[in-house]
């Protein structure tokens, strides 16, 4: 094992004990109206700790309420700034109370009220300013592995990605988890068919059926829709059939057990390895559950992901607010076209023999290296994608927890 694992960490500590690994200021939009208004507020800080995330809908949504508020005390988010136009129908004074009540500093401003576009620019750059000083003063503490929360999503999957970068993923989740740490793994939609091989790995019978009943939920679900997670470009790939990219995702997972089963924005209570339940309860309401990369990757860092693992075959440049996103390309002649978007090739088990074993502790330690405060290629470039949406869902039952 490399000598990365002994590595000093040092994490952010937040009132509520957990650790970050980044210490931003969030602005977040509360309606689309605001979108303009947070955005140029950002944009005066290009290049600081200064990110943009944001819910557009105007009529309310329970699951888009409970992401704003898990994003918004992120334990990589130090202050945050929330930006209303006024009329919405989003509960702003419940978030502001949210992250006040966290010992974050924050401030809400709404547009109409403070009288338009440039003051609400002037008084948010003013606020930013200040808390970017405030939040310098955050204990800075121990940290390791135990503390550390890793989730992982695929995206541009192609005919290398199911023996490459997701096994190799999967052994990065067996160290990690075998460690202490947790991580957390879902595209329960792209795995349909492959019920028995998820249920078993439950840790207790009741969990085995919860996880059962969610992956019968995703075949319903797709089968209403119409269509499998299976995209053109994965064909292209030279991916098959849904059943092969379904294999690919489950490898992401690795071979432990199952501590529980979550849903979007739920914090895992105990450590271990959790699949996350994206697929939306009830009968189709607003489309695709999984519209596209960015917003799984939200989903995650709400369920407290210091950062994600994003693996690829075709390629993919995103990454995102609040957390590091560390692309693990599957494809060799993708890393070689796009080696400044790419951490960590995996198609080196192709071309020169590098064992799965020695791609997940290459992983694994890369996780660490991040933990450390290295920035990925997606947060040297700038990249901060946020998306959230739409969704419907019931709380976990107790049977879907250790």
């Amino acid at each position: 094992m490399s000598s990365l694992i002994n590595k000093e960490l040092r994490g952010y500590l937040r009132p509520d004990g957990r650790k970050g690994i980044r210490n931003i200021v969030v602005v977040a939009y509360l309606v689309e109206c605001a979108h303009h208004v947070a955005r140029e507020i950002v944009d005066v800080f290009r290049g600081r700790d200064v990110q943009l995330i944001g819910f557009g809908g105007c009529y309310p949504n329970a699951y888009a309420d409970k992401m704003m508020n898990a994003l918004c005390i992120h334990p990589n988010v130090g202050a945050v700034l929330l930006v209303s136009l006024g009329c919405e129908s989003f509960n702003r004074k419940r978030l502001y109370q949210t992250v006040k009540e966290s010992g974050r500093p924050v401030k809400l401003l709404g547009i109409q009220e403070t009288g338009g576009t440039k003051k609400t620019i002037s008084e948010g750059t003013a606020f930013v300013s200040a808390a970017l000083e405030d939040i310098k003063s955050t204990p800075v503490v121990d940290m390791d592995v135990t503390d550390i929360v890793v989730g992982v999503v695929s995206g541009g999957s192609d005919a290398t990605s199911g023996i490459t970068a997701n096994p190799a993923v999967g052994k990065a989740f067996d160290i990690l988890v075998e460690k202490g740490g947790t991580a957390i793994f879902e595209n329960i939609g792209e795995m349909i068919g492959l019920d028995d091989l998820i249920a078993q790995r439950g840790i207790t019978p009741a969990l085995r059926d919860e996880l059962r009943k969610a992956m019968e939920k995703s075949a319903k679900y797709y089968t209403i829709m119409g269509h499998g997670s299976f995209a053109p470009g994965n064909a292209d790939g030279g991916l098959t059939t849904q059943e092969e990219k379904g294999m690919g995702a489950y490898y992401k997972g690795g071979t432990a057990l199952i501590s529980g089963m979550i849903k979007p924005a739920d914090i895992p209570p105990h450590k271990g390895l959790y699949l996350m339940d994206i697929v939306p309860d009830g009968e189709p309401r607003f489309g695709f559950p999984n519209p596209n990369d960015s917003s799984e990757i939200a989903e995650l860092i709400a369920s407290g992901a210091l950062c994600v693992l994003f693996t690829t075959g075709r390629g993919s440049v995103v990454g995102s607010a609040i957390a590091p996103v560390i692309k693990v390309c599957a494809n060799p002649d993708t890393y070689a076209r796009m080696q400044d978007d790419m951490d960590i090739n995996a198609g080196k088990v192709l071309t020169e023999g590098v064992s799965l074993d020695e791609m997940g502790n290459e992983i694994f330690n890369k996780i660490i290296s991040v933990a450390g405060g290295e920035h990925t290629c997606s947060e040297a470039l700038g990249h901060q994608e946020f998306v959230l949406g739409y969704k419907t869902f019931e709380p976990v039952g107790p049977s879907c927890l250790p």
